[in-house]
């Protein structure tokens, strides 16, 4: 007979049990809703998104850092060929210079030996003028020899 009213009591005792989780778990939802705890999870989520995104940008930040350090070395590299050409370059022209430059000496030596030559053709041109005028002067009195010599035959 008792048995009757212990299952009942048993059934009373889980409902009363239930009862009571359902009032704690209300008022757990209600007293976290007075304190703001889901508030600050909707806040902690949001800072966890903001720190994704930082992350992600901080990501970025360093491939374009990477990519400009790739760049500038290449450019680097680049400028370092341009410069060894440019002292090539320089090279070439200062040979070109001294090489000028021994040209222009030559070509000094050269015309200096052809003003001797030309003094020494007008020295001779001179001496020889000096010698024909000797023949001619000569050849004059030989002739004059001889027509005083043929007007005394004659």
């Amino acid at each position: 007979m008792f048995d009757k009213f212990k299952d009942g009591d048993e059934e009373m005792v889980e409902e009363k049990t239930q009862e009571s989780e359902n009032i704690d778990s209300s008022s757990k939802v209600e007293s976290s809703n007075e304190i703001g705890i889901s508030e600050l999870m909707g806040k902690r989520a949001k800072l966890e998104e903001a720190i994704d995104y930082v992350g992600l940008m901080i990501k970025n930040l360093k491939d374009k850092r990477t990519l400009l350090e790739k760049d500038i070395e290449e450019e680097s590299v680049d400028i370092k060929n341009l410069r060894e050409k440019l002292q090539k370059v320089s090279e070439y022209i200062d040979e070109e210079n001294r090489g000028i430059k021994e040209l222009a000496k030559k070509r000094l030596q050269v015309e200096t030996e052809a003003d001797e030559v030309g003094s020494t053709i007008k020295i001779l041109q001179e001496k020889l003028v000096g010698v024909d005028r000797i023949i001619d002067s000569e050849g004059n009195r030989v002739k004059k020899i001889k027509e005083s010599r043929d007007s005394i035959d004659g």
